[in-house]
């Protein structure tokens, strides 16, 4: 019943492939939109520098075209709340949706939200998407006038290769032998052919990519450009938890990745860091075949393109796997926006957030403000990367856990009122929680203004990934290992 009348009260119901909306006399002028996304993608990829081995040509390519923000961030370290909350323009702390469950359409927070592709077909555009754009439950064809093959993690073997305990989509190694096995493979294909169509409309083109999400499975190709006696692992600082408070530690407690001793243990570190590697690369791949497709198309000028992951993951720092925490390895995301008429090239490092892309969009294509929108538009960025920017990026993980990251500072309120700060300048590891230390009261106060007001709490049907160790944090749950 939830679902039925989150249908009805976007409208969702009278959206369909046959019924399209009615294209404003100007419409056809506008820019096309084509979103590309990753699924769990820090930021390894060679633009960002964020490893020194990431090879992603295509993605430095776009980086080329591109205004790239250095300082983006999700908001919320988990895939579902944080794709809905893109697409919604609603913040978690908003709609209290904050963990793996329940699916965003059943939840009241939503009620009345316009999603993104929504908002372009109610104002001419023609909506197409593929693959992972809603999280992997959601109905997408629902909320996309067409919609292409969905998001799955594609073929396992039939026992798992490197980690043979936990989670059954937790593990790393080369697995299938061909591309066209891969899910994401298909995805690319239904886009280029997309690309390869004639329209009466501006479109409005979204295609989610599965990889590096676990299993971290890619030809063994992808795996030999990252030969595994050469990886280099990220640095870490063996007792880098000790000045983090105990809600911190406790929230963190993965229950889902395995243990940072169980890999460095059995010599897993630098093949599960390998794997990582070779599924960006794969990614990159085939981000480059829709970037040829649009170029062939001869209108890439008449484009805006926006490629994000919908948050970041740890590989090892602060001995830890996996996304869920606010610490900037898990919140910090790529976000590259190419406008037509804007200046490329450009670097940004101002705190931008997914939350934001919406509004960005609306302002790009010179659509109706949509007042509900909680984000801000990053159209003064991408004119000048360096303008006046005061309001921090945000990011949430459960009830009254908020991460807020400016441009030099990254500081992080638990529930419990404990806190964390770390200056980015001098210690972009974040391996010293300056907190408390009173000469930096002062950065804590200007930043804790910015903790929101509105602390929705959880919705109906929460449960998941995540939820178990916030649960765990507040004393309310006992946790053991698998």
């Amino acid at each position: 019943m939830r679902r039925r009348q989150f249908l009805q009260t976007t409208g969702l119901a009278a959206l369909s492939a046959a019924t399209l909306a009615p294209t404003s006399a100007d419409a056809k002028n506008r820019p096309n939109v084509l979103m590309i996304a990753a699924d769990d993608m820090n930021d390894w990829i060679g633009c960002y520098g964020g490893h020194p081995q990431a090879i992603t040509p295509n993605l430095d390519r776009l980086a080329k075209r591109s205004t790239v923000f250095h300082n983006a961030h999700c908001p919320a370290p988990i895939c579902n709340p944080s794709r809905p909350s893109m697409m919604t323009g609603l913040q978690p702390a908003t709609t209290g949706h904050y963990f793996l469950s329940p699916p965003f359409e059943t939840v009241p927070g939503y009620d009345g939200a316009t999603t993104l592709p929504q908002y372009f077909a109610e104002h001419g555009y023609h909506t197409m998407g593929t693959g992972k754009i809603f999280h992997g439950d959601t109905d997408q064809h629902k909320f996309f006038q067409e919609h292409g093959p969905k998001a799955n993690f594609g073929p396992r073997p039939k026992k798992k290769i490197s980690y043979p305990k936990g989670h059954p989509l937790w593990d790393w190694g080369a697995f299938p032998e061909r591309d066209d096995q891969m899910p994401d493979h298909n995805i690319a294909d239904w886009t280029v052919e997309q690309l390869g169509r004639d329209f009466d409309a501006p479109w409005f083109l979204a295609a989610g990519f599965v990889r590096p999400h676990v299993p971290m499975y890619v030809p063994q190709k992808w795996f030999d450009m990252h030969p595994l006696d050469k990886i280099i692992l990220p640095p870490v600082l063996d007792n880098d938890r000790a000045d983090v408070p105990k809600y911190g530690r406790d929230l963190t407690w993965g229950v889902t990745p395995p243990p940072h001793s169980w890999i460095v243990e059995h010599g897993e570190w630098k093949h599960a860091v390998q794997a990582y590697l070779a599924c960006i690369t794969f990614v990159d791949h085939c981000v480059g075949r829709i970037l040829d497709a649009l170029e062939a198309r001869g209108d890439a000028d008449n484009t805006v393109i926006v490629f994000f992951s919908d948050h970041g993951f740890h590989l090892g720092e602060k001995q830890y796997w996996a996304k869920r925490s606010l610490w900037d390895r898990a919140t910090k995301m790529p976000l590259m926006v190419s406008t037509p008429g804007q200046k490329s090239g450009q670097r940004c490092t101002k705190p931008a957030g997914l939350i934001d892309v919406y509004n960005t969009l609306v302002d790009l294509c010179d659509l109706p403000e949509n007042k509900r929108l909680e984000g801000q538009s990053l159209t003064p960025l991408l004119r000048n990367p360096k303008t006046e920017w005061e309001r921090p990026a945000r990011t949430t993980f459960g009830q009254n856990n908020h991460g807020l990251r400016s441009e030099r500072w990254r500081y992080i309120r638990y529930n419990d009122g404990s806190e964390e700060l770390y200056d980015h300048e001098n210690d972009t590891n974040e391996w010293h929680n300056l907190a408390g230390d009173a000469k930096y009261a002062t950065v804590i106060e200007e930043h804790r203004r910015w903790i929101p007001k509105v602390n929705a709490p959880e919705c109906e049907g929460t449960k998941g990934s995540g939820w178990e160790a916030s649960e765990y944090a507040q004393g309310r749950r006992e946790l053991t290992r698998e």
